[in-house]
Parts: C-alpha cells; structure tokens; sequence
C-alpha cells in the first residue's frame, strides 16, 4: 500500500480563487491554449500534489481567465 499523505496538501488558494471569479474547471479548460484536462483542474483544487508543468498550465489558464497577472505563490502553498 502506498502512503498517500505526501501527494495531499489540502484545499488550494486556487479554489478561493476561483470561486471569487465564480469560475468552474471548464472555464479553465476553455482558455487554456494549452493541454489543460478537468481532471488537472481538479486536482489542482483539491490539493493533489501536480508537476510544474501542470501547475504552471493551470496558472497560464488562470491568468488568461480572470486577466490578471498571479503567479504560482498565488494559487498553490507548496
């Protein structure tokens, strides 16, 4: 069995975020010109640990979203 507790940090700033605009994952999906799943956004919500390539696509997204400038300090705590 594997221990999970190193991939789980708990909810994001990224949620907060997104309820402030009141968006949903397929916002996110929709501005991305990148490979950007549901599934990543999801993630990325709930706190599961995501490479920085995921990360850093969730972030494009998010800035094109909202058309503000955050950066990674902004929407993740790890």
């Amino acid at each position: 069995m594997v221990d999970s507790a190193g991939y789980d940090f708990g909810p994001q700033p990224i949620a907060k975020i997104m309820l402030e605009y009141g968006f949903k994952p397929t916002d996110l999906v929709k501005n991305s010109s990148e490979q950007l799943t549901h599934k990543m956004v999801s993630r990325a919500i709930k706190g599961r640990r995501l490479t920085q390539h995921v990360r850093q696509k969730v972030l494009n997204a998010v800035n094109k979203a909202s058309g503000k400038e955050y950066n990674l300090k902004d929407l993740f705590n790890y």
